[in-house]
């Protein structure tokens, strides 16, 4: 199975009122590559899942497939609070070429644990490729427990990686310490990063690498090559970027940055996702200011 470690950018959907704009996806996609970045997660919640029609849903992975061209792993997000889509778009995906899946925890319907072991677990016969588990509880309503993801690849080699983003230090390193190396972690928060790999992640699903690709895989090895004194220094240059990532809904900020720097041509996002609040684009600009990308 793949090993997870380094910085995996969680790609934004580039869109305009027509559709997705997929020229300036390719574009997207070769700057995180010459950016550094280990890979690509597209079509997660960063991407707009909730807001593409399946078929745009599995042309986006494919086009990031071909955008790609086997230079670094694409993941995909297949994940639904209903069994049998998350099954088939994970088949879908499968079928498309990409090397692994991004699988949230069912949302709404609030499962038990029970409930989401058994739903990871047909996901996970329809596959050999690796699957990455996604506990986002604040937006999920539930978490995957340690106890869950480690009975889950106990029973299936699929599941080598967690993508851990309920903000719990104490959750990563309880983790980490059962796991015996059979279960890669991933920071989901930016700002969580360095916190996160000292208590054992090996990297972080990236929202900041969208607009700084470079400096976040530089941050990464500084952690990993133990230069926590510097670490602590960028985190603490990059702390203001990354709250003002996440001063809106999640990716609209992240569009507006991109935007800004002239990486994309639009931050359209669609309903009902709306653009941001003047006050809070002023706070973005400051911070984008003080990093010297506008």
């Amino acid at each position: 199975m793949q090993k997870f470690s380094g910085v995996w950018t969680a790609l934004v959907t580039p869109m305009t009122e027509l559709g997705v704009d997929y020229d300036a996806l390719e574009n997207l996609v070769e700057a995180q590559i010459k950016g550094g970045v280990s890979g690509l997660v597209s079509v997660g919640t960063t991407g707009e899942s909730p807001t593409l029609d399946p078929v745009e849903h599995i042309v986006v992975i494919k086009k990031t497939i071909e955008f790609a061209a086997g230079r670094v792993p694409v993941i995909a997000g297949t994940g639904a609070n209903c069994t049998r889509e998350a099954v088939n778009l994970t088949r879908e995906a499968d079928e498309a070429g990409a090397d692994g899946f991004l699988v949230v925890a069912p949302y709404y319907n609030k499962p038990s644990q029970e409930g989401v072991f058994l739903h990871m677990s047909e996901i996970a016969k329809c596959t050999h490729k690796p699957i990455m588990l996604y506990s986002i509880p604040g937006r999920c309503g539930i978490e995957i427990s340690n106890d869950t993801a480690l009975r889950l690849r106990d029973r299936y080699a699929n599941f080598c990686v967690m993508k851990e983003a309920g903000g719990k230090v104490e959750k990563v390193r309880d983790l980490f310490g059962r796991a015996g190396g059979k279960i890669d972690i991933m920071s989901g928060d930016d700002g969580l990063t360095l916190d996160f790999m000292r208590a054992g992640a090996k990297g972080v699903v990236s929202v900041a690498s969208n607009i700084i690709p470079e400096v976040m895989v530089d941050f990464v090895k500084m952690i990993e090559d133990g230069k926590i004194a510097e670490a602590e220094a960028e985190n603490a240059r990059l702390s203001g970027f990354f709250k003002a990532l996440f001063i809106e809904p999640n990716p609209v900020p992240a569009k507006a940055a991109l935007k800004l720097c002239g990486r994309i041509p639009s931050d359209f996002v669609r309903l009902p996702l709306c653009g941001m609040q003047p006050q809070n684009l002023e706070i973005l600009k400051s911070e984008m200011k003080k990093l010297e990308l506008i």
